[in-house]
């Protein structure tokens, strides 16, 4: 086998080293709890302090609107049932679109088996909202309104800051879950009115197993979790005193290279498009190829089965996906696919290709040669 090329980023980044070397200290000598009153309890309870204003540096929030939590699907859960629960007083009409993450998803359909009602927004064939269903959905029971902001599936990038000014036109509370944005894009959550806000991070090359919520102060949600007093109440359990240093870290290198970062992810992913559309024939560009995330790229390919295609590039030492990762194993077609339009059939035959920040344009020249290659193979 060649070595490995990596080109699954949306799925998860490998750990940097200087975020290692952050971590490590609470792994060994502070390994104390971060609730203990004992000097190693204290420096485990500074450093996650640490990263609790890094964490709000980049969003550009109060320290005291950040929740660590076990990652993206933990943030969602606790955002949307928080909330709902929370606020159930006011209404329980709650708006989403048919591309979110499972998380998300399978969260409101807990709600609605809780009595809460929702509304599924469709998307366009790049995936994007319709603002004025949006403004049409809602109603005097509706308290929140949940769009994540980059797909993980297309890249394509919401139209946030409109959603935010309707979110507060009707005094509704705004999440997104961001998981696969923070460490790509720019978010300032008061620029953009976002209410709340879902990260995990291992998408940013920080540990997996670590993520963190942000809630405005004045936002009331419950805690659904049973246990102790940690995270303000919100979120009981040990804190993950070395994930939650290491995704403080993380997020600080992404904030600072976020510029040069997308450059280079920009120009791969250029390359690639280029070049399989013009070697490739009967295939299908999937997302808003003017707004989406940097490094994300997905293509459909009439005639080829997605799990053969990703095991002949696995027996070239390529790593891709057919979707999300959460999805791995599954045989349907890709919800999102299907929500923008594309058959069933077509979708089956969906590669998407992450790119970060160790690719290299040889990389994907590799990428590229072998994907006509395995392609042609499986087409004839």
């Amino acid at each position: 086998m060649e070595s490995i090329k990596y080109f699954d980023h949306a799925a998860t980044t490998a750990l940097d080293e200087d975020v290692l070397k952050e971590m490590m200290p609470y792994l060994t000598s502070n390994y104390g709890n971060a609730s203990s009153i004992y000097s190693i309890g204290r420096k485990a309870k500074e450093a996650v302090m640490l990263a609790r204003m890094r964490v709000a540096a980049s969003l550009n929030c109060k320290t005291n609107e950040i929740y660590f939590t076990s990652g993206g699907t933990e943030s969602d859960n606790l955002a949307l049932k928080g909330i709902a629960m929370a606020n159930s007083k006011y209404g329980n009409h709650i708006i989403t679109s048919k591309i979110e993450h499972p998380a998300i998803l399978n969260s409101c359909k807990a709600l609605e088996n809780m009595g809460f009602r929702v509304t599924y927004l469709n998307v366009d064939r790049l995936g994007r909202v319709d603002l004025n269903e949006l403004e049409r959905s809602i109603n005097r029971n509706t308290i929140l309104i949940s769009i994540m902001f980059a797909n993980n599936e297309i890249g394509t990038i919401q139209p946030i800051r409109q959603i935010g000014n309707i979110a507060r036109k009707y005094n509704i509370i705004f999440h997104t879950d961001s998981v696969q944005a923070v460490g790509n894009l720019n978010i300032n959550v008061n620029d953009l009115k976002i209410d709340a806000l879902s990260m995990s991070g291992h998408k940013f090359y920080g540990p997996k197993g670590v993520g963190a919520l942000y809630v405005r102060e004045n936002i009331n949600f419950n805690r659904v979790m049973d246990g102790g007093h940690q995270e303000k109440d919100k979120r009981s359990g040990t804190e993950n005193t070395a994930g939650i240093v290491g995704l403080g870290k993380a997020i600080e290198n992404a904030t600072k290279n976020l510029i040069s970062y997308n450059e280079n992810l920009k120009a791969l992913s250029n390359f690639y498009i280029t070049e399989v559309s013009k070697r490739i024939t009967n295939i299908r560009i999937n997302g808003d190829m003017d707004n989406k995330l940097s490094g994300n790229n997905n293509i459909c390919f009439a005639g080829v089965d997605g799990s053969k295609l990703l095991y002949e590039l696995d027996k070239r030492g390529i790593c891709a996906s057919s979707g999300s990762a959460c999805s791995a194993g599954l045989i349907n077609p890709s919800h999102v696919l299907l929500a923008i339009g594309v058959s069933s059939n077509l979708a089956r035959g969906s590669l998407r290709v992450t790119f970060g920040k160790e690719n290299t344009i040889e990389d994907v020249k590799y990428l590229v040669d072998s994907l006509e290659e395995v392609v042609n193979k499986i087409r004839h």
